[in-house]
């Protein structure tokens, strides 16, 4: 029984530092992308309104999106779930959303009709 109790103890250490390595990890990728600093506030603002709530992502914000990068932007929509101000949001939901949006912003930079 109190073999049980340790391993209980050693496998909530293990996720709890895996958990802290990985925030530990999303905050130096953005430090050392210098991620929170490529986008202006007005499209950071418009692409979290179409990840966390309801709206669209004009072509502009797309082009500032996609010149953040994916690494940044992953990491920043990761970080931002992380917030107990979203703990009510599906994790799973809000990735799908996020990776959406990096989807259609492509799409929208590459094609012919944007560059005109």
């Amino acid at each position: 029984m109190a073999s049980l109790n340790v391993y209980s103890v050693l496998a909530v250490l293990f996720l709890t530092c895996g958990a802290v390595m990985a925030t530990k990890e999303k905050d130096q990728i953005i430090k050392e992308n210098n991620c929170e600093t490529k986008m202006g506030l007005p499209y950071v603002l418009e692409a979290f309104t179409s990840i966390f709530e309801r709206g669209s992502i004009s072509i502009k914000c797309c082009g500032e999106l996609v010149l953040l990068g994916k690494v940044c932007h992953s990491a920043l929509v990761k970080r931002t779930l992380e917030n107990p101000l979203f703990k009510d949001l599906s994790p799973a939901t809000i990735i799908a959303k996020s990776i959406q949006t990096w989807n259609n912003c492509l799409a929208l930079i590459d094609s012919p009709s944007s560059s005109a």
